[in-house]
């Protein structure tokens, strides 16, 4: 087929206008961008198939871009590398503690506020923990507790007399005169019997009766109604401080009036050493010697009321709605192998712990004083010691005869 179109002069096709053609204008054009996308989609796919290989050609790329480290840089490399090492080995033998945030200024400020604190003494705290000084007894103020005997008595004072001889069968500081606690409660008893004010009268416990003295304690409330024979009762077995007040406190002519009562007893009685401001025994003031007590017990152990009430084992009381159980504060009353025909016990700080008897040993009547023992049960342990020396000597011919032994 022939060629419609008309030719240049320089033989070219040209179109009817005489213009070249389209085909011969674009497509050296097409050709070049044909190329050009092809190569490039082909790149697209190949890091799509291959991303570590892309990366890997990109660091080493970047690498070798990068200037190439000297001998130095190696060198420092290596100490790096060293140090990392060591802390690395350091880390695992011993934990970093992990370094605590910066405080702010008040946060710096408290804190050294509260070291200090600590670290400064606290006079209150150490005044509320630091134990009460201890108090001394009259008896080791006079240095009475030095003195040294054959039995090694742990008592300041002792004494034991023959009742019906009135042999003194063995003493120690026998003419001190100290506080005598609740032994007072003796005399108490004796101005009340003497007195024979009905027995079944009912007593009410008040306000006056509560110890300001020394504060002790007690179970019988304000309020407590009780007989005159119950107050009795409780003072000697117990030794119930309110029971021994409401009996001064309720004695005719009140209060003076007993206290008077009970010092004319002990002019009566010879008991030139001893003194009463009160019918408890809580006050230090409250004094007499080892042979006046002697006496005193002698003269207690006639009344069979108070000889029962002082050795009575235990006695219930009614105290509102309640019934309370008190017990005898000598334990002695209650072994085998005593026979106490009367006894009272007496503690305060100034007198130590004190304890009188009538006692039969070896078929002997004996009384036994002991005032100031060191020990909360020393005085038991004293007055074992005497039965014992006293039983041994009894029954022995080869033993020596008993005699007294001066402190």
């Amino acid at each position: 087929m022939h060629c419609q179109a008309r030719h240049s002069p320089a033989g070219e096709c040209v179109g009817q206008q005489g213009r070249p053609t389209l085909e011969k204008l674009l497509g050296p054009l097409l050709l070049a961008c044909l190329v050009l996308g092809g190569a490039t989609s082909a790149r697209v796919q190949a890091a799509a198939s291959h991303p570590v290989a892309e990366r890997k050609g990109s660091s080493q790329a970047a690498a070798s871009s990068r200037p190439k480290a000297t001998a130095g840089s190696k060198v420092q490399r290596q100490q790096v590398a060293v140090k990392a090492k060591a802390t690395s080995s350091a880390s695992k033998a011993k934990p970093v503690a992990k370094a605590r945030p910066m405080a702010n200024p008040k946060q710096r400020v408290k804190r050294t506020l509260q070291a200090n604190r600590a670290a400064s003494p606290r006079p209150l705290a150490a005044a509320r923990a630091a134990p009460a000084p201890l108090r001394l007894s009259h008896a080791q103020l006079a240095g009475l507790h030095t003195s040294t005997d054959s039995l090694e008595l742990k008592s300041a004072v002792a004494l034991v007399i023959d009742q019906e001889t009135q042999e003194v069968l063995y003493s120690k500081n026998d003419q001190a005169v100290l506080p005598i606690a609740s032994l007072t409660k003796l005399m108490t008893a004796i101005v009340v019997r003497e007195a024979q004010l009905p027995d079944e009268e009912v007593i009410t416990i008040t306000q006056a009766d509560v110890d300001t003295e020394k504060g002790s304690v007690s179970r019988l409330r304000v309020g407590t109604r009780l007989t005159r024979a119950e107050l009795m009762h409780l003072s000697l077995m117990s030794s119930e401080n309110r029971a021994a007040h409401a009996l001064g406190r309720s004695f005719p002519g009140g209060m003076d009036e007993f206290v008077k009562r009970m010092n004319f007893k002990a002019r009566q009685l010879g008991m030139n050493d001893t003194r009463y401001v009160e019918p408890t025994g809580l006050s230090s003031a409250n004094q007499s010697s080892a042979h006046d007590l002697a006496t005193l017990v002698t003269v207690a152990a006639l009344d069979p009321v108070l000889r029962d009430f002082s050795t009575s084992h235990g006695y219930q009381v009614e105290v509102g709605k309640r019934v309370v159980q008190y017990n005898n504060t000598n334990r002695l009353v209650k072994h085998p192998d005593w026979d106490i025909g009367l006894q009272k016990t007496g503690y305060i700080s100034e007198a130590g712990r004190c304890l009188v008897m009538q006692v039969r040993v070896a078929g002997r009547q004996l009384i036994m004083v002991f005032l100031d023992s060191a020990g909360k049960l020393s005085r038991l342990g004293d007055a074992e010691r005497v039965r014992r020396w006293v039983e041994h000597n009894g029954r022995s011919e080869t033993q020596p005869v008993l005699e007294p032994v001066k402190g």
